[in-house]
């Protein structure tokens, strides 16, 4: 059971409504998020989660990923560090409270990336945040921007399209409530747009906030 020790985690945490994106790897959920922290440089801040998975080129530890070993992983998850946690591809990935607490604290709107099984497991919590799920426009869509990256076996590659199958699947209709906002990102200027729109009343807030 991996949330056994959620429930109470956020009730006595301050700072703005956190952000919850979830979608297939390849749906453009990084692309987004860089260009909404360029645009709202000092009021968004990142949840950098933690995995098992080794680094790829060019991902620095701390910055993407916190890389941990599993045995240090299981560790802090036995001792009830972490907010969700999942298994994919035969690694795990995370996220902890003190990467949630270390971005509300700056009163910035933390930004978690979240898979769908993280999304259900902080659905349990007192955490409260916006829910968004990005979607590519089609299987074949995402099928061709996964193998242009060029980083994955072909067996890896497989695992991230049925999980996307899956995943499109809830997003779109299967559980209805389960995201505020659905953005299909098949024109980047127009699923940014939807992003920022939804995201803009909080926006406002923080930047209420820092200006008093």
């Amino acid at each position: 059971m991996y949330v056994r020790f959620i429930s109470r985690v956020f009730s006595a945490m301050a700072g703005p409504r956190p952000v919850v994106m979830s979608g297939p790897s390849g749906a453009g959920k990084s692309t987004l998020l860089k260009r909404l922290l360029k645009e709202f440089e000092g009021v968004f801040g990142f949840s950098v989660s933690h995995t098992t998975r080794s680094p790829r080129p060019g991902e620095e530890n701390g910055k993407d990923y916190h890389y941990v070993t599993r045995e240090v992983m299981q560790a802090a998850i036995a001792q009830g560090e972490f907010i969700e946690n999942a298994e994919f591809s035969g690694n795990m990935y995370g996220t902890s409270k003190a990467a949630v607490q270390a971005v509300q604290a700056k009163n910035l709107i933390c930004i978690l990336d979240i898979d769908m099984q993280g999304v259900k497991n902080i659905k349990r919590t007192d955490l409260n945040p916006i829910y968004v799920s990005i979607q590519p426009p089609s299987m074949e869509t995402l099928e061709k921007r996964l193998r242009d990256r060029k980083t994955e076996s072909e067996e890896s590659l497989q695992k991230r399209l049925h999980a996307a199958k899956v995943d499109m699947e809830i997003s779109k209709g299967k559980e209805p409530g389960l995201f505020d906002v659905l953005i299909i990102n098949d024109d980047l200027d127009l699923a940014y747009g939807k992003l920022k729109d939804a995201l803009l009343e909080e926006i406002q807030k923080v930047r209420d906030s820092n200006q008093s």
